[in-house]
C-alpha cells in the first residue's frame, strides 16, 4: 500500500483534532475508533474480510504501512476469526499517540509544547495543511447534503465519527442535529464500516463483556442444588421417635 492515499486512521484522527486548541476531540472513545479504522483500511486492502460478526485473514501479505501491518500480524496470530467488538475492546492502548506521532513524522502535523497550570508539560498537535482537513470535512458535508451514497471510504469514515461520538464535535448545538442524525444513517452504506461501528458501540456500551456476566451464576446454582440432597419433612411419630 503505497502512501499517496491518507489511510481511514489517519483521516478520523485529522477530524478529531481541534484546530483551535489543538487537542483531539472524544479522546477515550477514539483509541477504539482508530482501531475499528485499521480493520476497515485493511479490509479495503483485501487483507481481511467479515466473516458474521468476525473477521478473518483472507489475505496475510503485509500492506507495506507498519501500523497496519502490526494490527494484520496479531489477528494472523489468533489463527482463527476474531469477534470484532472484542478485538476492538482489547489492549491496544496508545494508539492515537502512535497516529499523532505518524502523522507529524508525514508532516501533516506539528507538535507544540506547552504546560498545563503553568508547570505540568503537554504537546498539543496542530494540522500543517488545514486543506487536508477541510477537504476530509467536505466529504462527509456533501455526503449528509446530497443524500448520494458516499464511496466505501467516505462511508466507513462517516460511520466511525458517528461511532466515537464526533458528531456533536463537527455539527453542534441545535442547528446541528440534522446533520448528526443523517452523518448517523450513513453507518448503513459500507457493510464492514457498519459492522465495525457497531463493535465500537458495542465495547462503549459494555456489550461485549455481557454474556459472560449473563452466564456464570447458572452452574453454582445447579451444583449446589445436586450436592445437599433436600432432607424429608419429620411430623408427628417421625418425629417423636427421633427425639428419643
Amino acid at each position: 500500500m503505497g502512501k499517496s492515499r491518507r489511510t481511514i486512521p489517519e483521516e478520523l484522527l485529522l477530524l478529531a483534532l481541534d484546530p483551535t486548541t489543538g487537542t483531539t476531540a472524544q479522546p477515550q472513545s477514539l483509541d477504539l475508533g482508530l482501531a475499528g479504522a485499521q480493520l476497515v483500511e485493511l479490509a479495503l486492502a483485501g487483507r481481511i474480510a467479515p466473516d458474521g460478526d468476525r473477521i478473518a485473514v483472507v489475505m496475510p501479505r503485509p500492506t507495506g504501512d507498519p501500523t497496519l501491518d502490526s494490527a494484520l500480524e496479531l489477528l494472523r496470530r489468533r489463527g482463527s476469526p476474531v469477534r470484532a467488538v472484542h478485538w476492538i475492546g482489547g489492549p491496544r492502548l496508545g494508539l492515537r499517540q502512535i497516529y499523532l506521532a505518524h502523522l507529524e513524522r508525514c508532516g501533516m502535523v506539528h507538535a507544540v509544547a506547552g504546560q498545563m497550570c503553568g508547570v505540568l508539560p503537554t504537546t498539543r498537535y496542530q494540522a500543517t495543511d488545514t486543506a487536508i482537513s477541510r477537504e476530509i470535512r467536505g466529504r462527509l458535508d456533501s455526503a449528509i447534503r446530497t443524500g448520494v451514497p458516499p464511496d466505501p471510504r467516505t462511508a466507513a469514515l462517516a460511520a466511525l465519527a458517528h461511532a466515537v461520538g464526533l458528531g456533536k464535535h463537527l455539527y453542534p448545538g441545535n442547528e446541528g442535529r440534522s446533520s448528526r442524525s443523517r452523518l448517523r444513517d450513513l453507518i448503513r452504506h459500507d457493510p464492514m464500516g457498519g459492522l465495525v461501528a457497531h463493535a465500537v458501540m458495542d465495547v462503549q456500551n459494555g456489550v461485549a463483556a455481557q454474556p459472560r456476566r449473563d452466564r456464570a451464576p447458572a452452574q453454582p446454582a445447579r451444583a449446589t442444588a445436586a450436592a445437599v440432597p433436600l432432607q424429608p419433612r419429620r411430623t408427628g411419630a417421625m418425629a417423636r421417635a427421633a427425639a428419643h
